[in-house]
């Protein structure tokens, strides 16, 4: 009997350094390992993006399809209450990627959303804090994509016009008659913007409640994290501001106000970390966040999330290994690694260990 969630099997054809790999996984902890640049962070990029659609690391297709093929597929077989799914996805060079559940083609991407849900942390995440907002952003909407449809509908929509009137606010120099065309897109933006600021308010107040507890203990109580959602405007007072910066707009020929320039603030009781922490306390917060991450996609989707570990533990101290090793206990794990010293010394409990070598698994 197979109670939560589930990757059972892996296949890969031209993907990145892979020709051809075919391997079927434990249910309990994978451990890749072997030297830097071998293709291990491929094998966890290619069930992210067979679970999500994009890559971890923001590439596009035809960045990931070997160099010299034209096209690459992934083959996923998860189990999920018993119940086996298999998701095909075909990447092409020059086309909009294909996907299949079961063997039915899908039309929208996220019909494919919610089958798996994975939660990846690679040494990136624990500078989540000190990088630029635009960061801070993504792990947002890549986390709520993965949990509301809903979400991904607004925002796909809410990109779509914001790009429109981009584009617009650059054409006006020469075709200043465009300008009467944009209370349609200030209305539209308006309309989703609101829906996104809304959303991602709530998915704050939702990892905050999360958030404190955890900090806590890998602070041994010492500090109180309270995460803080800086809104560009008010979603009430969105469509106003749009018409009142209109003239500024134009002349910067980009639109200045929306929840696409929103951030979000870490403070321990009235420090800010982001400004003032100690880099120490900076990635404690980071992994503090991803811990509340799979918390909080355990309540909503009532399972557990499948995690992918890229060469965190190297950047942990034994202290904050241990704290992410004992939350891994009913979690399907795939962890790679260089060599298995931590987790060896650690009394770690792993169920199967692949070595993978240039592109092969041995």
């Amino acid at each position: 009997m197979c109670d939560h969630m589930i990757i059972e099997k892996l296949e890969l054809n031209n993907y990145r350094n892979y020709d051809r790999l075919d391997i079927d996984f434990s249910k309990g902890t994978n451990i890749l390992y072997g030297d830097n640049a071998q293709g291990k962070t491929n094998i966890l990029e290619s069930i992210y993006v067979c679970s999500t659609t994009k890559s971890h690391r923001g590439s596009k297709d035809k960045e990931i399809i070997n160099f010299k093929e034209k096209e690459s597929h992934i083959k996923l077989i998860v189990n999920k209450n018993d119940i086996s799914f298999r998701i095909d996805m075909h990447l092409k060079k020059n086309m909009p990627k294909g996907i299949a559940i079961n063997g039915i083609s899908i039309k929208k991407a996220s019909e494919l959303f919610g089958i798996v849900n994975v939660v990846f942390f690679s040494p990136e995440d624990l500078d989540i804090i000190k990088r630029g907002p635009s960061e801070r952003r993504r792990f947002i909407d890549l986390e709520l994509c993965q949990l509301d449809k809903i979400y991904v509908n607004n925002l796909v929509n809410y990109n779509k016009c914001l790009n429109q009137r981009n584009k617009l606010l650059k054409e006006m120099d020469y075709k200043p008659e465009l300008e009467e065309t944009l209370d349609i897109w200030d209305e539209q933006i308006s309309i989703y913007g609101s829906k996104i600021i809304e959303r991602r308010e709530a998915f704050v107040k939702q990892l905050n409640d999360i958030i404190y507890s955890i900090h806590s203990n890998l602070t041994a109580h010492k500090e109180k994290l309270t995460i803080i959602y800086e809104k560009c405007i008010e979603k009430e007072n969105l469509y106003n501001n749009l018409v009142k910066n209109r003239k500024r707009d134009i002349m910067h020929k980009i639109t200045s106000v929306g929840p696409h320039r929103d951030d979000i603030s870490f403070y321990d009781k009235n420090i800010d970390i982001k400004k003032y922490g100690s880099q120490g306390q900076q990635r404690t917060a980071a992994l503090s966040l991803k811990l509340a991450e799979i918390e909080l996609v355990k309540k909503v989707i009532h399972d557990t999330p499948i995690l992918l570990l890229d060469d965190v533990l190297s950047e942990l101290d034994k202290n904050r290994q241990n704290h992410l090793l004992n939350s891994l206990s009913d979690v399907q794990t795939f962890i790679t690694c260089t060599g298995l010293d931590e987790l060896v010394e650690n009394n770690f409990s792993i169920n199967k260990i692949y070595k993978v070598v240039e592109g092969k698994i041995e």
